[in-house]
């Protein structure tokens, strides 16, 4: 039965506009006794023509396939392997992320005996109500399809269904096949037609055309319409597209976490990110907007900034996606479909109209403003400890277009979105629907396994290095090259800031010595020598404290035979500031603190404007 699988993987392949390359680029794998006598020897027997790669982490491993099937705008995917008990667990992280970002992996872990005679077996749950559940049943909400294969026969229609799912850019997410240890090494005279080459050919499904004339309408109509760019925009290929349909209409563009990169940074239309890390001139534009067209994204609270970035008293949405449910969000005109095919049919009929050059005038106003403020911030107050903005700049103004940098939780995803300047469509690799700590080495072991051909920067908090850092190793071993820049400011920056707004003082988001008087973690601060960690995991690693020093660590790594770590100590209190945006964070309606007392009161009235029947 694990043959089957390992021989079904093999042949399948996925086609898009006449493009056609193997879906599977190979396996993530730690073996246990869950499934190194069944999945584990028929990856052995098929090593020449199924890659697979020994991670340090399942959790890790997910990140790095789903970095890979991101990279990839979902046309590839890498499968990942578990015994059954924690390392079955450990992936679930990992499941629900690939879930919530719509991104294609398949996971296989080992499941408990279905004939049952040896039960309890090591790692297994037991439940006194039933014999037919294991921790596997925990993918199950985490998962865009589930099963369990208790007989090899059931494999032949479960496969197919795995693969359709995997590769429908409207359902693809973590596919789950849990895989009793006993049913992996069962044989099955399987129809050869199973192990057939299968090339799943990846629509672009165009949207109703009653519809798209009745968009047209709204559009022709608009005074002060936006278009918001999400991640479905790079994943359609769709963002030579989306610049000439703004050139043409003349419709500002802002963007989404995912969607960052859908346009060039300065092309005239871009104005940047947009929500609660969003720019002045972006959220501006969509508090004023009248219409909102929304391309490929999910709207998600830190776009919509919890559904206050939208009080135009009479605001209308178009949402063009290839997925249903995502389109008819906030009440918008469903547009359902491939973001190139329909951007590109809907572009002749709107021949003729154009935003009025007021509305023109205005935009790049916004623009040529907003560069400014991204040039200060760049250049760096000077300070003797360099700001997470200036590193930025550093890194943006070294980085060619095709370089890549991977990003996914603290305050660097927040800065990254306002700050980067993205040259191309696949440079700003941002994990943030699950805003994953310790994504980010893992991912971008991915990312470099994808694309080989382009250079990988991992920007990473010391919060979420310390959380998963071990991944460099694989780097190592496969000789995959990255250049991973550690931003130490003793702790978690993002959430003790977050902490203080509410009025808790950054209560536990330092990394502090335990003070023997007060018994907070409020004494001395730790000193993790992250230079020594990283050397340690066979990493080169640089600690660069000036503007001049973290240039010339670039420049070393860039040359470097293996992957480098540039560990740069940043001050904790530069912030790169909000703009005209506000979070949902409730604050706590009781307390005997004061601070929280008055951020409570400000909670409420900012919590006033969220239009809460979109």
């Amino acid at each position: 039965m694990a043959q089957a699988i390992v021989e079904f993987m093999t042949q399948q392949y996925t086609s898009l506009d006449g493009i056609e390359q193997p879906f599977f680029g190979g396996c993530f794998a730690i073996f246990g006794h869950g499934n190194v006598a069944g999945l584990g020897q028929a990856l052995l027997q098929a090593t020449d023509r199924l890659r697979v790669y020994l991670p340090r982490n399942e959790q890790a491993m997910v990140h790095a396939a789903v970095g890979f099937a991101k990279m990839a705008n979902r046309r590839r995917a890498l499968a990942c392997t578990s015994s059954i008990g924690p390392g079955a667990t450990n992936m679930l992280t990992g499941a629900a992320l690939a879930t919530i970002n719509r991104l294609p992996v398949l996971l296989l872990p080992g499941d408990i005996f279905a004939r049952r005679g040896p039960a309890p077996v090591l790692q297994q749950l037991e439940s006194a109500g039933t014999q037919d559940v294991s921790v596997n049943d925990c993918f199950k909400p985490v998962s865009r399809y589930w099963d369990r294969i208790n007989r090899p026969e059931q494999l032949i229609t479960a496969l197919p269904e795995a693969l359709r799912i995997l590769t429908s850019p409207a359902e693809t997410g973590a596919v789950t096949l849990c895989l009793p240890q006993d049913v992996q090494a069962e044989a099955f005279d399987y129809p050869e037609a199973l192990f057939r080459k299968r090339v799943w050919t990846i629509a672009r499904p165009r949207p109703d055309r009653v519809l798209l004339e009745q968009a047209t309408a709204l559009l022709r109509a608009a005074k002060t319409p936006i278009i918001i760019a999400g991640g479905g925009v790079i994943y359609s290929e769709a963002t030579d597209t989306l610049a000439r349909f703004a050139g043409v209409t003349g419709v500002a563009v802002v963007e989404t976490m995912a969607g960052k990169g859908a346009l060039p940074f300065d092309h005239p239309e871009a104005l940047g990110a947009v929500g609660v890390t969003g720019t002045p001139g972006a959220n501006r534009l969509a508090r004023e907007a009248d219409l909102v067209i929304v391309v490929g994204s999910r709207l998600s609270d830190f776009t919509t900034a919890s559904k206050t970035a939208f009080q135009h008293s009479d605001v209308k949405f178009i949402s063009l996606n290839i997925t249903g449910f995502d389109a008819g969000k906030h009440q918008a005109l469903p547009l359902v479909g491939d973001a190139k095919a329909a951007l590109e049919e809907w572009l002749p009929l709107l021949a003729g109209w154009r935003t009025s050059a007021a509305y023109h005038e205005r935009v790049a106003s916004e623009k040529a403003r907003w560069e400014q403020e991204v040039d200060r911030v760049y250049r760096g107050s000077g300070a003797p400890v360099v700001s997470q903005g200036a590193v930025i700049g550093l890194v943006n103004e070294f980085t060619g277009p095709r370089d890549v940098i991977v990003n996914a939780a603290g305050s660097l995803p927040g800065d990254l979105h306002k700050l980067w300047r993205a040259r191309d469509p696949q440079q700003y690799h941002l994990e943030y629907g699950y805003s994953c700590m310790g994504y980010e080495i893992a991912a971008g072991l991915g990312v470099k396994m994808a694309a080989p051909d382009r250079e990988v920067y991992v920007l990473v908090g010391d919060g979420s290095y310390l959380m998963m850092a071990q991944e460099i190793v694989t780097s190592i071993q496969e000789r995959v090259r990255l250049t991973i820049l550690v931003l130490d400011n003793h702790g978690f920056a993002s959430i003790g800031g977050l902490s203080k707004s509410v009025g808790c003082s950054g209560f536990a988001t330092e990394y502090r010595c335990r003070d023997a008087e007060t018994g907070l973690l409020a004494g001395d601060v730790l000193p993790v020598d992250f230079v020594a960690n990283a050397e340690s995991l066979g990493a080169r690693a640089i600690r660069a404290c000036t503007p001049a020093a973290i240039r010339e660590a670039l420049e070393m790594a860039r040359h470097s035979d293996r992957t480098t770590a540039i560990v740069i100590p940043v001050d904790r209190e530069q912030h790169v500031g909000g703009y005209e945006s506000w979070w949902d964070v409730p604050v706590a309606e009781v307390s005997t603190i004061d601070a929280v007392r008055t951020a409570r009161t400000e909670y409420l009235r900012a919590r006033a404007a969220e239009r809460t029947y979109l």
